[in-house]
């Protein structure tokens, strides 16, 4: 993530900003270009960047900005599509009338939006659904459902889960207090909204980067055989939990369930370390301890024009940069802000993820019938 600042009036502002706080200038996402524009109306019902006094690109605003307040971005003029590249990707969206729904499917699509904004930096496909005509079936959708009626007893819960490039994600995992439930009933030190969308975005690009494609062999040396029962091994996984040893080869509990919960659990993983260390770096962060031996941090760009930058470079940063995030979470009184602890067969894992997003697009596509699923 970057830091973005209004081209009106230079005050610094966030991605998920509406308007300027300083010069109440209309701001939206320009997905085309990567950066945050403050916007003045045209005439012709357009918005129109505007950059120190040079009238640039049209736009307009995305359908679920204009008419329902829960994206802040924007569609090119020239672009007939209503709704923005992250909006399009909605194939259910919750019932609107139910009181609360509006509030969680604001906050759902917030977290889809900065887990987008980093698959875009990346260069990474993103083909909707609702637009794909390869007969290979791989475009992405998402369907954001609430949990039915309690008294209905024959109805069932909503499981986040993924299943042939549909990702399907109950809204309550928007109620922070639900979600720390959820978190504390299963053992989790970590869980969030933008995680949830990272680790489930995961297993639709295992579809497209790595089945049946050249990275096949190597990802079962590292994660596991795939073919392995998925349901079987989830079973197993809840009755009898992890091994006691898991963190000397996985980035999580859940990891060890079955190869691709590895994956998808070490892809979520190295999506909040390439985000995280751009933010840091974007703020000026360096680390220049009195002490000699203690962690340094180098202002080091994690993706340069698409491309990853060097690995070392990024995993020696992320080191230091957890290692003052989460002393300085202690000092508020506060979890770690990462609680991990990240070994070697583990770092190897997320080497791999990084050499396969960096070889995009010369992965080669997955055949049909070749999918997996995800929780």
């Amino acid at each position: 993530m970057k830091v973005f600042h209004c081209d009106a009036c230079g005050q610094t502002v966030f991605f998920e900003n509406f308007a300027c706080v300083k010069c109440g200038h209309r701001l939206a996402f320009l997905p085309d270009t990567g950066d945050m524009a403050a916007l003045d109306p045209t005439d012709d019902g357009l918005w129109r960047v505007t950059t120190g006094g040079i009238p640039g690109p049209a736009y307009r605003l995305c359908e679920n900005n204009e008419f329902e307040n829960v994206c802040n971005w924007a569609v090119p003029a020239t672009d007939p599509e209503p709704l923005c590249s992250s909006c399009r990707l909605n194939r259910t969206i919750p019932n609107l009338g139910v009181e609360g729904n509006r509030d969680l499917w604001g906050r759902v699509e917030s977290a889809k939006r900065r887990a987008v904004y980093t698959l875009l930096c990346m260069r990474l496909p993103i083909l909707p659904k609702a637009d794909d005509q390869d007969e290979n079936d791989t475009g992405l959708a998402f369907d954001f459902l609430a949990d039915p009626d309690p008294a209905d007893e024959d109805a069932k819960p909503v499981l986040t889960g993924h299943a042939s490039g549909l990702i399907t994600l109950n809204i309550a995992e928007a109620d922070d207090t639900e979600r720390e439930r959820r978190r504390t009933q299963l053992g989790e030190p970590y869980r969030t909204l933008v995680g949830h969308f990272r680790h489930e975005l995961a297993h639709y690009y295992w579809d497209r980067l790595i089945a049946n494609g050249p990275y096949l062999v190597e990802f079962r040396r590292l994660f596991g055989d795939e073919r392995e029962d998925y349901g079987e091994a989830l079973k197993k996984h809840y009755a009898n939990g992890a091994p006691p040893d898991w963190q000397n080869a996985f980035v999580s509990t859940y990891a060890t369930s079955h190869a691709w919960e590895d994956w998808a659990e070490s892809w979520a993983h190295y999506m909040h370390i390439v985000d995280t260390i751009e933010m840091a770096v974007e703020c000026g962060l360096e680390l220049k301890p009195w002490r000699h031996g203690e962690p340094t941090l180098k202002p080091t760009i994690p993706i340069i024009d698409g491309q990853p930058t060097s690995f070392q470079k990024t995993m020696a940063n992320w080191f230091a940069l957890t290692y003052v995030l989460n002393n300085l979470n202690r000092c508020l009184g506060q979890p770690d802000g990462y609680p991990f602890v990240l070994s070697p067969p583990a770092v190897e894992k997320l080497r791999f993820i990084h050499e396969v997003i960096g070889n995009w697009p010369q992965t080669s596509k997955p055949e049909p019938n070749e999918s997996s699923s995800g929780g």
